[in-house]
This record gives C-alpha cells, sequence and structure tokens, in this order.
C-alpha cells in the first residue's frame, strides 16, 4: 500500500479519496529538518504554501514518487532538485483560479470605490458621502500580467464588466488570447496603458521583482496596482516610494514577500488595501483542490 504525508489541512474530501488505496498520514507543522528525517518513508507528499521542500527534504525521499501543492504556486518547492530525482509535482492551479480571480475583482471595485474606507467612515459615526467619489470599471483597461487559468478567469469576469483587457504574457501565442477577447502587448505598453494592473505570474528567478521602480514610473498617476499572485513579484520598497510620491493613485495586495509583513513599509500608507493571502481562500476552491491533488497523486503513484 502506498503511504502519503500530508503537512498542513486540506479538505477532508481529498482525504477520502486517498485513504480507499493509500496510507495517509497528517503530520502539520514539520520543520524542513523534521520533515527530512521522516519523508524516506513516503511514496507522496502533499503540501500547500507554508511546509518548504528543500533539497535536503527532496534527497531523502528515497520512495517519493510525487510532491503535489494543495493550491497553485510552487514556490516552496525546490523545483530543480525534484526533476534531477525523477519526482513528479503537481498543483491545483485550476481549482483556485475562480476563487483568486474573485477575489482580484473584489479588490478592483474597492479601489474604484473605497469601499473599505467608505465602510469605516460610516462605523466612525460619519457621512461622507462627497469624499468617496469613485470611477466606473466599465470602459477602463485592465492589464493582466500572466495570462493563465487565473488570467483567463479574471479577463473573463472584466470583460462582462464592459471593461477592455490586454495582457502581457510572453508564453502564451496571440492567436490564443485574442480567443479569450484579449489583445498580448508589450509589458511596458501594459503599464503605461491600463487603469489597473493585476500580477497573476508565478514566482521565479525571472519574476522575482519583476516590478520595481522602473515598470511603476510607467504607470498612469490614476492607476491601480494588484497583486493576489506572490509578493517577491513587486518591489515594496519602490512600491511604497511610488505610493507616497503620488507616482500611481493606489494598490490592492494579498500577497507580500515577507509573511505577515510586518516590517513592510507599505503598512504605513493609506493608499493601499490588504488582506492576507486568501486568495484560495474560498470553501469551495479548497473542495476542489484537496480533490484535484488527491486525484493526480493517485494517477501517478499508479503510473499513469
Amino acid at each position: 500500500m502506498f503511504e502519503v504525508l500530508i503537512t498542513e489541512p486540506i479538505a477532508e474530501e481529498g482525504i477520502a479519496l486517498l485513504s480507499q488505496s493509500c496510507k495517509v498520514d497528517r503530520r502539520p507543522l514539520l520543520s524542513p529538518r523534521e520533515l527530512a528525517a521522516t519523508i524516506g518513508f513516503y511514496d507522496a507528499l502533499i503540501v500547500r504554501g507554508r511546509t518548504r521542500v528543500t533539497e535536503e527534504v527532496i534527497e531523502a525521499g528515497k520512495r517519493l514518487k510525487v510532491i503535489a501543492r494543495a493550491g497553485a504556486g510552487l514556490d516552496n518547492i525546490d523545483l530543480k532538485a525534484a526533476e534531477r530525482k525523477g519526482i513528479v509535482v503537481i498543483n491545483a492551479g485550476e481549482s483556485v483560479a475562480v476563487a483568486v480571480a474573485e477575489l482580484t475583482l473584489g479588490l478592483m471595485l474597492s479601489l474604484a470605490r473605497s469601499i473599505p474606507q467608505a465602510h469605516f467612515s460610516v462605523k466612525e459615526g460619519k457621512w461622507e458621502k462627497h469624499s468617496f467619489v469613485g470611477m466606473q470599471l466599465q470602459g477602463k483597461t485592465l492589464g493582466i500580467i500572466g495570462f493563465g487559468r487565473i488570467g483567463r478567469a479574471l479577463a473573463k469576469r472584466a470583460l462582462a464588466l464592459e471593461m477592455k483587457v490586454i495582457a502581457f504574457d510572453p508564453f502564451i501565442p496571440r492567436e490564443e488570447a485574442l480567443g479569450f477577447g484579449v489583445t498580448l502587448v508589450p509589458l511596458e505598453e501594459l503599464l503605461q496603458s491600463s487603469d489597473f494592473v493585476s500580477i497573476h505570474v508565478p514566482l521565479t528567478a525571472r519574476t522575482k521583482r519583476m516590478i520595481g521602480w522602473k515598470e511603476l514610473s510607467l504607470m498612469k498617476p490614476s492607476a491601480y496596482l494588484i497583486n493576489t499572485a506572490r509578493g517577491g513579484v513587486v518591489d515594496e520598497v519602490a512600491l511604497a516610494q511610488a505610493l507616497e510620491e503620488g507616482r500611481i493613485a493606489g494598490a490592492a495586495l494579498d500577497v507580500f514577500e515577507n509573511e505577515p509583513p510586518l516590517n513592510s513599509p507599505l503598512l504605513k500608507s493609506d493608499r493601499v488595501i490588504f488582506t492576507p493571502h486568501i486568495g484560495a481562500s474560498t470553501r469551495e476552491a479548497q473542495t476542489l483542490a484537496s480533490l484535484e491533488v488527491a486525484k493526480k497523486v493517485l494517477e501517478i503513484l499508479r503510473g499513469n
């Protein structure tokens, strides 16, 4: 019987599916050292975003055939070490795409209409109608950086709101994007043209701090930046400076370079809406992600 180690909470539906043909152990909060000492007994490892699957862990996985991330990002897994060992790495990107796209849309609306600020104003006993004159999304341009599953889910919803959608993704054919009603453009053009810029790329050596001072300087002073991908994609010091100087109008962030962002200069800005990395945190997405990785793990363990 195959043995599967789960180091972070996933929905019970996926665990039940795995348990039909595997021995499943749940051991939360293992340190990398503890995980390395344990992993040699398992055929599969399922994690979320907190567990660090280092080269040491992968080298110790003598029986390990698959590492599964019950979510989208894979930056907590040493992909090169896994490739060298012939270990398959999978995620559940499809399952969380709608949840992340919907949060992004919510953040976009919050920026456009100052919803959080208006809420707290009323709670403080104020009635500042003229202080919260916002803008409509209809007719505005949304620039999507990274046109994968989440970027496409967001584009579909933005187009339904009669926005113009452009995207930057060097790995997607132009014709494929046009099939979604989206025009691919160079990154520089996207930054210069968009009223909202939304980031949906994985964190890699290529994308780390890809949005820095130079890129922020290209944006309109009236534009907003939204990041629900990974915090390391944006240079937080540069973003804080751009906001302070009025180079851009505001930002909404669900992710940070260090989480929680206790020392981030962005926390001092009243032009930023913050959420605590909840992009995939819906009941539906978590259930789907658990089932998706369970099915994929079983397929790989069975040799498919």
